[in-house]
């Protein structure tokens, strides 16, 4: 924002501060409530959001799968509506995939998938953990994602972290709201929050691809399904902060280097570019100014919340159809064959210089990530090493990237991130977990 526009903002803002300051305090801390705050419901301890979720599933369970198959029928046939599906032969391939999606939705749902498909690891992993969870949790996310970074958070934020955020991970401030919100709440919630603000102009595209392959990973929630798999629960604290700091520093030296680092920092081209200004002083004055220029700005209540809620039901739209199809076909590649046998021999030098035990076992572990973010700790469990599982656990987290959900969370927003560029940072990202956790896991444990 230029000096004349904080200006502006700033002697429009006792305007709108008598009648719409609250705003930023109230929808923002509910923002913050739904997305950040731990509570425990019954047995379960997790963020409201997640509760809140859990709850429809429950209580609507009879109308749930339809809904689903409802987003995946719409998913489908939106490319071809729109004639997207020519636009490249990415989207031709995925347009038909998409329609591979939804045979296997109506065989879940129809319970009329043959013996292969139904088998507990294939289909119906894919529909009860992924397809369900995320088709849920990205529509109603997107409501409450109106409050957490509609009214003027994010801008406050970013202006105050920005002396950490910018220098290390060439990202603006606001990009922390990301991160946290990944961590806490899922990478399809991060995924949101990134691609809204890419496309109002916010973020360029090379800050959206370093923000959705560097901190869009999965929720601290799935990370205890992981302790638990690989019987390291005993070390959830470490392995909890371990992981954060990994994850962080990978992300650091991902920026840096190819493709990351060679992708256009131009914005979105139906944006108005609203870069970040760099703050050297008076920065809690300069964050407050940002925060109501911002709420000067916001459209209506209603008209907010429906913009979002249609926003994340496109984009549950076309999330789901993909699951289905490129994990199917990643899974069925793990189970059937040996490619993830072969895939694994080239993390073997990186697993043995980091003096794992049982190397070979390790990188066989680890290249199952890019099918599923879980299948490393599920091949990793019968691995006696406590130093090996905990990596391997690290590793399951930090590599960000896997076929069955996140690549086609990617693909369905606007961040020009291609295959290529997901499949080489995937392996950076793993290669550099290696050797970062490595030391952590024989120093602590």
């Amino acid at each position: 924002m230029s000096t004349e526009s904080h200006t502006a903002a700033a002697t429009a803002a006792p305007a709108h501060e008598a009648k719409g300051t609250w705003r930023f305090f109230v929808f923002s801390a509910i923002g913050i409530f739904m997305f950040f705050v731990p509570i425990t419901i019954g047995d379960a301890n997790t963020i409201p959001l997640d509760h809140l979720v859990s709850a429809i599933q429950d209580y609507a369970a009879p109308v749930v799968p339809f809904a689903i198959l409802a987003l995946v029928a719409l998913g489908t046939a939106r490319p071809f509506v729109t004639g997207s599906w020519r636009a490249s032969t990415t989207r031709t391939i995925f347009a038909v995939l998409n329609v591979v999606g939804l045979v296997v939705a109506l065989l879940m749902i129809t319970s009329s998938a043959p013996a292969w498909l139904a088998a507990e690891g294939i289909g119906p992993f894919l529909w009860d953990k992924l397809v369900i969870p995320v088709g849920l949790i990205v529509p109603v996310g997107a409501v409450f994602l109106a409050l957490l970074v509609g009214y003027g958070l994010m801008e406050f934020v970013g202006v105050i972290v920005q002396p950490i955020m910018r220098p290390i991970f060439r990202t603006p401030g606001r990009s922390a709201v990301d991160a946290v919100a990944s961590f806490v709440g899922s990478y399809s919630l991060g995924l949101l929050i990134t691609n809204r603000v890419y496309r109002e102009g916010k973020y360029s595209a090379r800050e959206a691809a370093i923000i959705a392959t560097g901190f869009s990973t999965v929720s601290a929630t799935f990370m205890i399904i992981v302790a638990k798999t690989l019987g390291i629960m005993d070390l959830w604290l470490t392995y909890f902060f371990g992981t954060l700091v990994v994850t962080f520093i990978v992300t650091a030296i991902t920026v840096w280097i190819p493709p990351l680092s060679r992708i256009a920092d131009d914005y979105h081209p139906e944006a108005t570019p609203q870069p970040e200004e760099l703050v050297t002083r008076d920065r809690l004055g300069t964050a407050w100014r940002e925060a109501k220029a911002t709420l000067a700005e916001v459209p209506g209540f209603w008209s907010n919340i429906w913009s979002n809620l249609r926003d994340g039901t496109l984009m549950a739209a076309a999330i789901l159809p993909s699951i289905l199809s490129v994990g199917l076909i990643g899974l069925l590649l793990a189970e059937h064959t040996p490619v993830f046998d072969w895939l694994g021999w080239i993390f073997v030098p990186f697993t043995w210089a980091a003096q794992l035990p049982e190397p070979v076992l390790a990188g066989k572990s680890v290249a199952l990530g890019v099918v599923e973010m879980f299948l490393p700790a599920v091949q990793a469990a019968g691995i006696d090493s406590l130093v090996t599982r905990f990596v391997v656990a690290v590793v399951a987290v930090s590599q960000i990237i896997f076929f069955s959900a996140m690549v086609p969370c990617i693909l369905a927003t606007d961040i020009p991130l291609k295959i290529w560029h997901l499949v080489v940072v995937w392996f950076q990202r793993v290669v550099l977990t290696i050797l970062v956790a490595a030391p952590v896991a024989h120093v602590l444990l």
